[in-house]
């Protein structure tokens, strides 16, 4: 059984980090960002967040889609509320390394390392090193890959009260392996958006008394 928290210990330890509706979508069309629902308090601590120094992980769709979106914002677009603009503006500064075989480098988003190595093993490597806090920004196939192969420390979701069966995209858990997740966090922000932090462990198949966390 491979087991994401039977890992050495790591001081770059990596955080996958998504949002997601109650039916396990990370987008919906038609939506605005965060369906809406962002408040004061998950505001202040997304801003909280994104002073931990992690490096943050993503891959070649979610790059294009969040620099392009991150310099909008930047020349003052219209189409982001000031919070949405004050968070993407925030990721240029942050560091960021981008896994691609298809982009071509230097990337023009500031502070955006690219790799054309196998993202598993260049992660694997970069926590072998110790080489800091790691974090996820979107890229749900990345996400799923670092998972599968048990590199991730700590799975961390919030919860938008949402059902968008209809006009959901980006469905989260396809392809996923069967996964233990022990609780370690949990809050609830502006009264409505509910943050919940695990240690996941893969499991080789269903629950039972071979596939148990710990057996």
């Amino acid at each position: 059984m491979g087991a994401a928290s039977e890992q050495e210990p790591s001081s770059a330890e990596l955080m996958v980090d998504l949002i997601i509706s109650l039916d396990g979508y990370a987008s919906a069309e038609g939506w605005p960002g965060w369906w809406g629902l962002e408040g004061p308090e998950y505001l202040a601590w997304l801003e909280e967040e994104g002073q931990k120094g992690r490096t943050y992980l993503l891959g070649a769709n979610t790059y294009r889609l969040m620099a392009g979106m991150s310099e909008e914002a930047a020349a003052g677009g219209p189409g982001f509320s000031e919070e949405e603009g004050e968070s993407l503006t925030g990721l240029a500064a942050v560091p960021k390394v981008v896994f691609s075989s298809t982009l071509q480098g230097p990337l023009g988003w500031p502070n955006s390392t690219l790799v054309s190595a196998d993202a598993v093993e260049a992660v694997r490597e970069m926590k072998g090193k110790g080489s800091g806090p790691l974090g996820t920004l979107g890229s749900l196939r990345l996400c799923r890959s670092l998972l599968s192969a048990g590199l991730v420390d700590r799975f961390r979701l919030v919860v938008f009260p949402v059902i968008t069966g209809r006009t959901g995209r980006e469905r989260i858990y396809d392809g996923y392996p069967d996964v233990a997740l022990e609780m370690v966090d949990s809050r609830t922000f502006d009264g409505r958006l509910q943050l919940l932090e695990y240690i996941p462990t893969i499991l080789d198949g269903p629950p039972g008394s071979a596939n148990l966390p710990g057996s």
